[in-house]
C-alpha cells in the first residue's frame, strides 16, 4: 500500500482495477480534488494491457511496456492511495458507503468509499475442442503474460491457434524470445480481416504494428491458415501433436478441405476477450448481451454511470472496445463521480467530458474491430463431439450437457443446478460460453433469455498467498 494515509471516515472514491481504465480513473479522480484509492491484485498497475513484474527488465521496443511504465509513473505521482497486491473478495454497500472486504499477504483489509469504479477489465474467450484441456495447453492471455511479465517461452515449438490480433501478437513474441511457432491457425479467412480495412484504418498507428508482426511471421516462413480451427490435440506434453479443419464463417467443420497437423509442445488458443462482469453482476447492475460488445457487458450511461446508484463502469467490462478506449472511459467516469459529488458543476463537467468522450469514440472504432475479428459463430460449439469436455473443472462432456438439455434445462441457472456446471474454481469463467452456446443452439432462445451463471461468492478464491506488498 501507499504511504498516503487512509480518509478517517472512507474516500470519496475507490477504482476496483489498475489496468489502463482504472488507473486512469484514479488519476483523473485524484486531480479533481477527489479522495481515491485504486485496489489491484496484481503488485503494480497496468492490467493486462500494461502487465509487468518489478525486476524484469522490458525487451527492446516492447511499446506496451514503455506505454504501462508512463501510466504507473502518473499513478505513482498522483494523490491517490494505492492497494496492490489486494484480491478484493467481497463488496456491499452500506449506506452511504461501499464496503470493498480486501484480503493480501499481511491479512484482511475494509476499504470503504462513497462511490465504485469497476474496471476489471475483461477474461478471455475459450472454445472447447478434443484435448483442450492436456497440459501443455494454454490460452493466449496466459502465454502473454508468460511472455510479457515473466519473458517465458510457453513452449520451444508452438502451435498458436483461435482468431484475433493476439494471435499475432503472441506469434511474434515467441519468436523474437527464441521460440519456434509451428503454425498460426487463425478461423477467420482472411476476406474478413480485408473487408475490415475502413475500421482498422481508424487507427493507423495500431494497424500498421499488426502488419508488421504478419510481414515479420511471414518473412520467418511460419505457416499461416486462415478460416481453420483446431480439431483436436493429442499425445503428451511434451510430444503434443494438433490438428486443424477449415471452417466455414459459421465456424462449422468443412468436410470438403484437407486437415492439417503439426507437431509441436504446447499450444496457446483463444477466441478473443468477454467483458469481467461478476463483480457487477453481484452488485445488483443491469447487463445485456451484444456480440459486438464482447458479449454479456454491465449496461452504463454516457458517462459510465451504472443503474446501481454510486457505482460506475469503465473498461472492458462495460463492453471490449480495447486497451485505447479504456483510459477515455475512466476519465468519463472520474469527472462523473466529480459531478455527481459536487466537485463539478454541469457546465465545467460539460466542457471537460466533451474532449474525452470524442476520443473514446474514435477510440472504440478501432477496438471494436478487433472484438468482431476474434469472435466465432457458434458452429465451433455445434460441432464439438459428445465426448469433448465442456467444464474442466466438473469434468463434464458434451453429453451430459445434451442430457441435462433433454430434462429441461433451458437456463445457465437450471444447467447449473443439474450439472454442477460451472460451480468449481473458475467461477464459470471457461466454460460459460460454450455451454451457454449449446442451450441456445438446443432451444433456440437468446443468449438474454439463457442468461449467466449465478455470480459465486467469493469474488475471488481467497485461498494461498497473494504476492507481497
Amino acid at each position: 500500500m501507499s504511504s498516503l494515509p487512509a480518509p478517517r471516515f472512507g474516500y470519496d472514491v475507490a477504482v476496483l482495477g489498475a489496468g489502463p481504465a482504472g488507473a486512469a480513473a484514479a488519476i483523473e479522480a485524484a486531480a479533481l480534488g477527489l479522495r481515491a484509492a485504486i485496489i489491484d491484485e496484481h503488485i503494480v498497475a497496468g492490467g493486462h494491457a500494461y502487465r509487468a513484474v518489478p525486476g524484469i527488465a522490458p525487451v527492446r521496443s516492447d511499446q506496451e511496456r514503455t506505454d504501462g511504465d508512463k501510466v504507473r509513473a502518473t499513478l505513482g505521482a498522483a494523490n491517490v492511495v494505492r492497494y496492490f497486491a489486494h484480491r478484493v473478495r467481497h463488496i456491499e454497500r452500506v449506506e452511504p458507503q461501499w464496503h470493498l472486504q480486501a484480503i493480501s499477504a499481511t491479512g484482511a483489509r475494509a476499504i470503504h468509499a462513497a462511490r465504485l469504479i469497476v474496471a476489471t477489465g475483461a477474461q478471455e474467450r475459450h472454445i472447447p475442442f478434443a484435448g483442450w484441456e492436456r497440459p501443455g495447453v494454454m490460452g493466449l492471455a496466459a502465454a502473454t503474460i508468460m511472455l510479457k511479465a515473466q519473458r517465458v517461452l510457453p513452449g520451444r515449438n508452438v502451435v498458436v491457434a483461435g482468431a484475433g490480433p493476439l494471435l499475432l501478437l503472441v506469434a511474434k513474441a515467441i519468436v523474437d524470445g527464441g521460440g519456434k511457432v509451428a503454425a498460426i491457425i487463425d478461423a477467420h479467412p482472411r476476406s474478413a480481416w480485408f473487408a475490415s480495412a475502413a475500421e482498422l484504418l481508424s487507427r493507423p498507428d495500431l494497424a500498421t504494428r499488426g502488419m508488421n508482426w504478419y510481414r515479420a511471421l511471414h518473412a520467418r516462413g511460419v505457416p499461416m491458415h486462415n478460416g481453420y480451427t483446431l480439431l483436436a490435440v493429442s499425445g503428451d506434453d511434451p510430444a503434443l501433436h494438433a490438428k486443424a479443419a477449415a471452417v466455414d464463417r459459421d465456424g462449422r467443420i468443412r468436410a470438403d478441405a484437407p486437415v492439417v497437423g503439426y507437431d509441436c509442445d504446447a499450444v496457446c488458443c483463444g477466441f478473443g476477450l468477454m467483458p469481467a462482469t461478476d463483480v457487477t453482476r453481484a452488485l445488483g447492475a443491469s447487463h445485456a448481451f451484444d456480440p459486438a460488445l464482447g458479449g454479456w457487458h454491465v449496461v452504463v450511461d454516457d458517462d459510465q454511470r451504472c443503474n446501481v446508484a454510486g457505482l460506475y463502469a469503465a473498461g472492458d467490462g462495460a463492453g471490449v472496445v480495447g486497451a485505447a478506449a479504456a483510459p477515455w472511459q475512466g476519465r468519463i467516469a472520474a469527472m462523473a463521480v466529480a459531478r455527481d459529488a459536487g466537485k463539478l458543476g454541469a457546465g465545467e463537467h460539460e466542457a471537460r467530458v466533451r474532449a474525452a468522450k470524442r476520443e473514446c469514440v474514435r477510440a472504440t472504432r478501432f477496438g471494436g474491430v478487433m472484438t468482431r475479428l476474434a469472435n466465432v459463430g457458434d458452429g465451433a460449439v455445434a460441432s464439438l463431439a459428445p465426448d469433448v469436455t465442456v467444464c474442466q473443472c466438473e469434468r463434464l462432456a458434451r453429453a451430459t450437457i445434451d442430457a441435462a438439455m433433454a430434462d429441461g434445462c433451458t437456463t445457465m441457472t437450471e444447467l447449473q443446478a443439474a450439472t454442477r456446471c460451472g460451480t468449481g474454481p473458475c467461477g464459470g469463467r471457461i466454460c460459460e460460453e460454450s455451454a451457454a452456446r449449446l442451450i441456445t443452439l438446443a432451444t433456440d432462445r437468446s443468449r438474454m433469455d439463457v442468461g449467466q451463471f449465478p455470480v459465486q461468492p467469493a469474488l475471488r478464491p481467497v485461498a494461498g498467498a497473494l504476492p507481497g506488498e
